[in-house]
């Protein structure tokens, strides 16, 4: 059922931006939220790392990128990253929250998404924080002789005072990695920014500074931002999104992640919204400055990509689309 305009919820949306490909990233997301839901109500913030702290050089947007993001309405608000940076560039999503006001409630995704449908109709529930369900079971890594999942996953939530039990999806099996509360941090929300990012920064600095031993071998290195989310909305009264937020996802919104692997295997519809967002001279003249999005989009390669698949059997897991990608010598990021 569509949301009328009048009863729509406004919040505001949050993604990264710097210098390099994830500014061209969050431009592209910026004109595909204009081009899918052109009456969104809320602030679109893009939240920019600052130079110094644990940022070498100057991680700024560039000049004709801030410009084509500001004629598109989003509000650029700076940020420090003192605990993450360039040793963990995904840290920037916990820090930067702290750029958004305090009390209003929030999505964030990372740059790497597109907008396919109308955001603003989606039925939030704000009080209840949820995550993205489109994840691979990526972490923990069980040794043959090590802990499994549910004593990892227990020691956690033991050490935030959380309840574990509760956590569990009893329709998936013991020591199954789906049983156990997992999200990719491609995308979530809450209602109070300032609260969730604290929350979720002293978890992420606890679990990589002192974690617990069952998870003390772990690799937390891509892993840590979607280690602590899950435990973060927990602590919330949060959980896994129900059908409510299908269109995460689906018809609303895709994490493409990397170009290639979009043409590859995501629906028409999304691949028009990317070439249709893309498409103003405005956008296009600052978007060809990325050498993949100039050759992906505008010079026809990801469409020769896009024929070599078939999207009704494609392989299950990423890493076959990729290395057919790299064969081919198409794979660009």
């Amino acid at each position: 059922m569509a949301v009328s305009a009048e009863n729509r919820a406004s919040f505001n949306v949050m993604v990264v931006a710097q210098a390099g490909r994830v500014q061209y990233e969050a431009l592209l997301f910026a004109a595909s939220l204009r081009h899918s839901d052109p009456d969104f109500p809320g602030r679109l913030i893009v939240a920019e790392p600052q130079p110094g702290g644990a940022w070498p050089g100057d991680p700024r947007i560039t000049p004709p990128v801030r410009a084509a993001l500001e004629e598109l309405g989003a509000e650029i608000l700076p940020f420090e990253a003192r605990h993450f940076g360039a040793s963990y560039p995904q840290g920037n999503k916990i820090e930067a929250l702290a750029t958004l006001p305090a009390n209003q409630p929030f999505v964030f995704f990372d740059s790497d998404t597109v907008i396919t449908g109308r955001l603003s109709e989606v039925r939030f529930d704000f009080a209840r924080p949820a995550a993205s369900m489109r994840r691979e079971g990526t972490w923990p890594e069980i040794e043959l002789y090590g802990p499994g999942y549910a004593e990892i996953w227990k020691s956690l939530y033991h050490k935030f005072g959380l309840d574990f039990e509760s956590s569990l999806d009893p329709a998936e099996p013991d020591e199954y990695w789906g049983r156990y509360l997992y999200f990719n941090a491609g995308w979530f929300f809450a209602a109070d920014p300032a609260a969730f990012g604290q929350r979720f920064l002293d978890y992420a600095l606890a679990i990589r500074d002192d974690p617990p031993e069952a998870a003390a071998l772990q690799s937390y290195d891509p892993w840590l931002d979607q280690v602590a989310l899950p435990l973060v909305i927990h602590s919330f009264g949060g959980g896994r999104p129900g059908p409510e937020l299908d269109g995460l996802d689906g018809d609303v919104s895709c994490h493409w992640r990397a170009l290639p692997l979009a043409y590859a295997r995501e629906s028409d519809h999304t691949i028009e919204v990317i070439e249709a967002a893309s498409a103003p001279n405005k956008i296009k003249k600052v978007l060809k400055d990325h050498d993949p999005m100039k050759k992906m989009i505008f010079h026809g390669r990801g469409r020769k990509v896009r024929d070599m698949f078939d999207r009704d059997r494609l392989p299950r897991a990423e890493k076959i689309l990729r290395n057919r990608i790299k064969r081919e010598g198409m794979w660009m990021r």
